[in-house]
């Protein structure tokens, strides 16, 4: 069976907790971006101290910076939220630019999805501009919204799909 009553469950679950999210946008894009800051300061520790762990064998003076500047991003977007937001917000724009200008290029390349890759490079150029001619409107909410739309399509795929399973092969 491709679906189970987990499945059923956890997809009614996904999309109601989404639309809640949609719902409430500007405060799903603060605890998301706090979160991310103190997973940054989790995974700065842990890669601080595991380059000093292995300093038997020659302490990793990459992972011990690289560690040292995750603690301090993670600091900086825990402590200034909107700061965090800001930021990623223009980081998902030039993003959104970036991949539909990478669409269009490679229309070119594949003439049998071309017309798909125009109009989707299209529209993540215009979603892109839109963003980043916005920054005032978009970075309360974008991230919040980006995220129930992401939270809404997993419980929706869930419902109508199930998850994949690993099918047993037959004697």
């Amino acid at each position: 069976r491709r679906r189970t009553g987990w499945d059923i469950g956890l997809g009614i679950l996904l999309l109601l907790a989404g639309l809640f999210v949609l719902g409430n946008a500007v405060l799903a894009t603060i605890v998301s971006v706090v979160f991310l800051g103190w997973i940054a300061i989790g995974s700065g520790v842990v890669s601080l101290v595991g380059a000093f762990v292995r300093r038997a064998s020659g302490v990793s003076w990459s992972a011990a910076l690289g560690g040292a500047v995750l603690i301090v991003l993670g600091v900086v977007i825990v402590r200034d939220p909107l700061a965090g937001a800001a930021a990623l917000t223009l980081l998902a724009g030039a993003l959104f630019l970036a991949v539909g200008v990478t669409r269009l290029f490679a229309a070119a390349q594949v003439p049998e999805a071309r017309t798909l890759l125009i109009v989707s490079g299209l529209l993540s150029i215009a979603l892109g501009l839109i963003v980043l001619f916005n920054l005032s409107v978009a970075v309360p909410s974008l991230l919040g919204l980006l995220l129930g739309i992401q939270i809404v399509v997993e419980g929706a795929t869930l419902l109508i799909a199930g998850r994949l399973r690993p099918t047993v092969a037959a004697r």
